[in-house]
């Protein structure tokens, strides 16, 4: 059973869920594939030239200030998911490496290992995430 302390814990996301992706990792994925997509491009067209028009017409400030507001509250949750990604895949990256050292390793020595499976291994995470 997890606690609150586990999930605010100061761990890397990719040591998080286990080999299991949990559930914020599957919506972060969906998340950064759909913030990628041209369809969110045109929703960030329309909270732009929302601003633009609501400045332009000189509505009252409580209008103001929720345009601004909803373009703040993205800009932050797509920091969230672009911090996310880019410690998964610095990750994926690292255990990369250390499995390509090892293998050196191992072919320097002419011993045979399991380096060579935990290089497969680590080449898999990219299709995993």
């Amino acid at each position: 059973m997890r606690t609150a302390g586990d999930l605010i814990a100061p761990q890397h996301p990719a040591h998080r869920d286990g080999d299991r992706p949990g559930w914020f990792t599957r919506l972060a994925e969906h998340a950064s594939n759909f913030t990628s997509s041209p369809g969110f491009f045109g929703v960030c067209l329309v909270l732009v030239a929302g601003a633009i028009t609501a400045h332009a017409l000189k509505l009252p400030t409580p209008w103001l200030l929720l345009v601004g507001e909803a373009m703040s509250a993205v800009s932050l949750l797509l920091l969230a998911l672009l911090k996310n990604s880019e410690r998964r895949a610095e990750h994926a990256i690292q255990r990369k490496l250390d499995a390509i050292a090892a293998a050196l390793l191992e072919n320097q020595r002419h011993e045979p290992g399991a380096a060579s499976e935990e290089l497969r291994q680590a080449i898999s995470l990219d299709k995993q995430s």
